[in-house]
């Protein structure tokens, strides 16, 4: 056992207890929602300082915001996008990316630098919603879904794993009768497991808090999914909620304040769920799909 002397000790104390301190900074906020969404609305008004425990435990707020149906299907919403958009979005990234990083493909340098143009340049707003409408999209879920099918940034990132794979491994394939869609299928896609993992991360964290296509492209508010609701009461002062006649007997003014912090953790608990299950994908596929060894 390596002895350590008096100064690499009192590093050590200092570095544990700094980091201990960012973690408690960094969780508070957690925490303070997750105490005030379980207070009573009253007393967190007039409450100062630091909030250390729910004032008055109730849970009305959540049985209020699951009784609005809006919120309901706003998670339908919400589900669908994601049911449906994570595998237009890992097909088309696996697609395109094995074109990329394919050696013979012609024309492979001008199709790689037009990829790359759309990533920095898009057409706009006025230009996106006019397409939309065109392609009868307007007021559809899947104006949700198809104009984001494919994210240029992830593209590269698997690409990048892909030019790790020896090529020895396709050539060997190819002799074997093999086609690309078999390589690709049954070689590529499981040497690239935590780098696939880490992108369906990012593409499923895009499409739960997406809310800005929504508010363009979507005019029922039936339509509308999780974020987009949320968003409704955080900001529009409860604007859209108030109109699905919901709360009549005024049940809202007991949990005005305590419910956004309900909304909150509704809308941000399931993502913080699944992360522990990716995360020991993450570092790994995002270096993988980083670094060029």
């Amino acid at each position: 056992m390596i002895q350590k002397n008096p100064g690499e000790k009192a590093f050590d104390f200092f570095n544990i207890l700094f980091m201990l301190l960012v973690i408690l900074i960094t969780l508070y906020p957690f925490y303070y929602v997750i105490c005030a969404s379980l207070s009573q609305s009253s007393l967190l008004l007039t409450h100062r300082g630091l909030l250390l425990k729910p004032l008055k435990p109730t849970i009305g707020a959540y049985e209020l915001t699951f009784s609005y149906p809006l919120v309901r299907s706003g998670y339908g919403n919400t589900l669908f996008v994601l049911a449906f958009g994570l595998p237009i979005n890992l097909l088309m990234t696996l697609l395109c990316a094995y074109i990329m990083a394919a050696k013979r493909v012609l024309y492979k340098k001008f199709i790689y630098t037009f990829i790359m143009f759309t990533m920095f340049f898009s057409g706009g707003l006025i230009p996106g919603f006019l397409n939309i409408r065109s392609l009868g999209l307007y007021n559809s879920l899947w104006a949700l879904i198809l104009p984001g099918a494919i994210s240029v940034y992830n593209t590269i990132i698997v690409k990048t794993a892909m030019d790790g794979i020896p090529e020895s491994l396709k050539e060997a394939a190819h002799i074997d009768g093999a086609n690309d869609i078999t390589i690709l299928f049954q070689v590529v896609v499981p040497l690239i497991i935590p780098t696939l993992a880490v992108i369906t991360l990012y593409y499923g964290v895009s499409h739960w808090n997406s809310w800005f296509s929504a508010v363009i492209y979507l005019k029922d508010n039936v339509k509308l999914p999780i974020q987009a609701v949320m968003r409704a009461i955080l900001i529009e002062n409860d604007t859209i909620l108030n109109a699905s006649n919901v709360a009549e007997d005024g049940t809202i003014n007991d949990f005005a304040e305590t419910i956004k912090y309900s909304l909150i953790v509704v809308g941000t608990l399931p993502i913080l769920v699944l992360y522990p299950f990716l995360q020991k994908y993450f570092v790994k596929g995002v270096m993988i799909g980083a670094v060029k060894g």
